[in-house]
């Protein structure tokens, strides 16, 4: 299975892939091959790069946080959230490789309050100042509890497209698929202080199967 976002750049990589097959063929010979196998790469990686495997997700309670995409943690700290949580909050960030899936699921359930695009500058996707200055979406999720956490889609270096399918309004589940981020990519996940967190630095973490985290259940706003 792979992910709707990618059907586009697939087609345009197969084509790529077919004239320069029937270029190598033309050639023939050692300058032949090497095209022929030059050709298939694209085609592979971008076959590879917008896989969507088809996932189950857990059954947790309504306070448990799932990791909103694949990848590496690599950064747990606190910080001052100015945007939708508006106060002192506790922030997970994680590394997506051009290797890892790039599928974005939702980390908690809830209805949709804060949706914001933000265009930036494309610098590394672990660059501390990634998720201030890069190209980004900034989506607030208010649970049923009124704790509200917000989770950001931050471009890379390499990555040029972010795309996602949620906004204001809508009410959300644990785990489902809302996006994507094309090519190297970063997740930033804020919640209260209060909340408990279940990965640390250096992990690797699978969106819509990694707990996350909890939301506390006696937390008072």
């Amino acid at each position: 299975m792979f992910a709707k976002e990618g059907h586009l750049l697939i087609g345009i990589s197969l084509v790529i892939s077919i004239i320069l097959g029937f270029l190598a063929r033309y050639l023939g010979g050692v300058s032949g091959i090497v095209i022929g196998v030059l050709a298939a790469l694209p085609f592979l990686f971008t076959l590879y790069f917008f896989r969507d495997p088809t996932r189950v997700v857990p059954s947790v309670d309504a306070y448990t946080m799932l990791s909103p995409a694949d990848g590496t943690v690599v950064i747990i700290e606190e910080v001052d959230e100015p945007l939708y949580i508006k106060g002192p909050a506790r922030k997970v960030s994680i590394f997506l490789s051009p290797l890892d899936v790039h599928v974005n699921r939702i980390p908690i359930g809830g209805t949709i309050e804060f949706d914001q695009y933000v265009s930036g500058q494309y610098l590394v996707a672990w660059h501390e100042k990634a998720s201030e200055l890069n190209e980004r979406s900034q989506l607030g999720v208010r649970h049923e509890s009124g704790q509200k956490v917000l989770f950001k889609q931050i471009a890379g270096a390499v990555a040029r497209r972010i795309v996602y399918h949620i906004t204001t309004g809508d009410v959300v589940t644990t785990g489902d698929r809302f996006g994507l981020v094309k090519f190297g990519s970063r997740m930033d996940i804020l919640f209260p202080l209060d909340a408990t967190v279940s990965v640390a630095v250096g992990d690797k973490v699978k969106g819509g199967l990694t707990t996350l985290g909890r939301l506390s259940e006696s937390h008072e706003n």
